[in-house]
């Protein structure tokens, strides 16, 4: 399995207790979705190492409290802080304005009056505010993700119609 055909779950972040049982922290808003995992991808000197669950149930804090099969408690310990995946088909597909980031690179963005904006980049999420990275001409803009602002999102066509602030889109291009 390649790491661009996965997408970042997650970090082992500790051991509990002493019989190699490891706490997952998830990068998710819904943990809960996650409780019937069979099996993740452990990101190992670069390359991503399947691990087979021996159970796996909620944590406090929506964390995860797992067992790997065939793990010794002293393997578990040089697994964490090692990052988790899992295939991107086993995402659910998103309706309506919902989308995945990974899934919109590519797309281009036009504003509400159907004029084209330019085309996303990237999308950084670094901060507390997630930003569409859009070229336009030649320069990188930076414009924020806010879900009131997602009027429409067409797959098909691969477009995202936002609805942007006046002077925004201007304000880089001054």
């Amino acid at each position: 399995m390649q790491k661009e055909d996965c997408y970042y779950l997650g970090k082992i972040t500790k051991l509990h207790g002493f019989k190699g049982n490891l706490i997952l922290h998830l990068d998710t808003d819904e943990p809960e979705l996650y409780q019937n995992m069979e099996s993740v991808f452990v990101e190992t000197n670069g390359m991503l190492v399947p691990f087979f669950l021996e159970f796996i149930q909620p944590h406090s804090g929506g964390k995860m409290l797992v067992k790997f099969e065939d793990v010794s408690p002293d393997e578990a310990e040089k697994l964490i802080n090692k990052n988790l995946y899992l295939p991107l088909e086993t995402l659910p597909e998103l309706e309506g304005t919902d989308f995945y980031y990974h899934e919109i690179i590519g797309f281009t963005l036009y504003d509400q009056t159907n004029t084209e904006i330019g085309l996303i980049k990237d999308v950084n999420d670094s901060s507390a505010q997630a930003l569409f990275e859009v070229e336009i001409n030649g320069k990188e803009i930076l414009i924020p993700i806010v879900e009131e602002w997602i009027l429409e999102v067409d797959r098909e066509n691969k477009a995202i119609l936002v609805e942007v602030p006046e002077g925004l889109v201007e304000l880089y291009l001054g």
